[in-house]
């Protein structure tokens, strides 16, 4: 069953995994104003009007794209016209939209605060703070002082409605499955949901009325910001921390601040935009990372078909065995993938600072963009990582261990097995090593030298195979064959790295293994 599931995961992210995770937020996000536009234009939405709608976008989409083009021009960094979308749109949502001079005005102030904040109030290069939820803290606190009545807009959440309900649904689980947070989402909406109506019973007993179980769950679900909050703002990748397990730290906080607002000063409340901030600044206690830049040193062929990069980092920057890095290019005129990408790193932490990662060229007739951009950096080219991430890590316990790993998907297990090496460790550790043939083995030598187990499933019988290696005569990896060549399949925690697609086709063969992690990459 877990399997299965694994698999259809993992189709599903292959199909979105054509698209950069910020265009798709952009493009998700559009999706939901034009619905909004037309169901308000309907009537069904009664407020805000399709007018109010259009104009307050209009607004936050020049202000932030503006400040964000001045900001970035004043530091010499590439402009995001699809960053500025995204706040902006996010805005649209959390504010009160209106046609009022002093409501556009108020819209414009956040959105100038919303922008700012990104350079502002940074940490070696990233932003700490979610940018809408600041700019929409921001005007909501001074609305709420007397001094500043004339602000025209406050937080409202108006996307939190029935009738956008569905909408929301579909288009964040798309941005979710994309980002792979659904489940990180998952425990913050369970939280939220369950403290507010928590909170509902309480308030009920207190006044003593009436509490109903079921119109406390309807409104906590159709009619709160819970689901947008959650979709398109706590899973936001730059301002969550680099673990799982703080990832739900961080979602269960956030939703038990915003299921229960927390009244101060009798102005204002600690409640949904606020919480997100309070959350963020757990995320940036977890880790203060930054921005770490990356110095070209040499680029090689490992395959006919697959280069590594090696790198030498300027600033600090840590990762352990099996994770990824973030690494952004930018070039003029990126298409609809973006400027950045996820690479899993090939060398160990201990090879630090010099840093490897590796990617297959993939098609050359039509390739992206941002891998034409990388392809045309030479040896003294600085790149920028935003960032390390994952939870591909090896079992504390020395329990054996099985990996699998599909073409280029071999990168993590090679910093996995180098680190095991500079430790002076020894586990169990059989690899299962898939590729269309045999010139297309990478690591070879890296891979001997750590002395684990390999067994090589191409269609040609590679030559000159190290020691402890096997090739599996030709055979094409299934559930039998798996077996056969690991007999104690049962007793290994079993780990699978490469395109969505083969992970899918690989998943069911590996459902008598102790347990199942994969790692996933759509694409270059």
């Amino acid at each position: 069953m877990i399997t299965s599931i694994t698999a259809l995961r993992q189709r599903v992210l292959a199909m979105l995994g054509g698209i950069s995770m910020y265009r798709l937020v952009l493009f998700a996000l559009l999706a939901l104003a034009l619905i909004a536009v037309v169901l308000s234009a309907l009537g069904v939405i009664v407020s805000p009007t399709p007018a109010e709608i259009l104009a307050s976008f209009a607004v936050l989409a020049i202000v932030i794209s503006g400040v964000d083009a001045a900001a970035q021009r004043v530091l010499r960094l590439p402009w995001r016209i699809e960053s500025s979308l995204v706040t902006a749109l996010i805005l649209l949502f959390v504010l009160r939209p209106g046609l009022e001079p002093t409501a556009l005005l108020g819209l414009a102030i956040a959105a100038a605060v919303a922008s700012l904040s990104k350079y502002l109030i940074a940490w070696r290069g990233r932003h700490i703070l979610n940018p809408a939820a600041f700019g929409a803290s921001v005007v909501s606190i001074l609305g709420s002082f007397g001094a500043f009545e004339w602000l025209g807009t406050s937080s409202s959440w108006w996307v939190g409605t029935p009738s956008l309900f569905l909408p929301v649904v579909v288009l964040g689980l798309a941005v979710l499955w994309r980002t792979e947070k659904v489940r990180i989402v998952l425990v913050f909406l369970i939280v939220a949901i369950g403290v507010s109506v928590l909170r509902q019973a309480v308030q009920a007993q207190e006044f003593d009325i009436a509490f109903d179980l079921g119109a406390a769950l309807s409104f906590a679900v159709l009619q709160s910001p819970f689901l947008f909050l959650g979709a398109f703002m706590v899973s936001e990748p730059l301002t969550l921390p680099p673990r799982r397990w703080q990832q739900f730290s961080v979602a269960g906080l956030v939703g038990v601040l915003a299921g229960w607002p927390i009244a101060i000063g009798g102005l204002f409340t600690l409640g949904q935009e606020r919480a997100l901030l309070i959350g963020n600044l757990l995320a940036f206690a977890f880790a203060l990372r930054g921005s770490v830049r990356l110095v070209l040193q040499e680029r090689r062929f490992i395959t006919p078909t697959a280069q590594e990069l090696t790198f030498r980092a300027k600033g600090k920057v840590r990762f352990l065995a099996g994770q990824y890095l973030e690494l952004d290019v930018p070039h003029r005129r990126p298409d609809a993938r973006g400027t950045r990408r996820e690479f899993s790193i090939v060398s160990a932490p201990g090879d630090l600072p010099t840093l490897r990662i590796a990617y297959k060229d993939g098609d050359q007739q039509h390739p992206s963009s941002y891998k034409r951009a990388l392809a045309g950096a030479d040896p003294g080219a600085t790149l920028a990582v935003t960032g390390t991430w994952g939870d591909f890590l090896l079992p504390r316990s020395e329990a054996p261990v099985l990996m699998v790993a599909a073409g280029i998907g071999v990168t993590p297990f090679v910093s996995q097995l180098r680190q095991l090496q500079l430790d002076g460790r020894e586990r169990d550790v059989v690899l299962v090593y898939v590729a269309s043939d045999s010139s297309e083995l990478a690591f070879r030598d890296e891979l001997a030298a750590t002395g684990a187990r390999v067994i090589v499933f191409t269609r040609d019988e590679p030559a000159d195979l190290p020691a402890h290696w096997t090739w599996a005569q030709g055979a094409r990896l299934d559930a039998d064959g798996l077996e056969r060549r690991v007999p104690d399949l049962g007793a290994r925690h079993a780990y699978i790295s490469g395109p969505p697609r083969l992970i899918a086709d690989l998943a069911p063969a590996l459902q008598k293994a102790r347990s199942l992690t994969t790692d996933a990459f759509a694409g270059y």
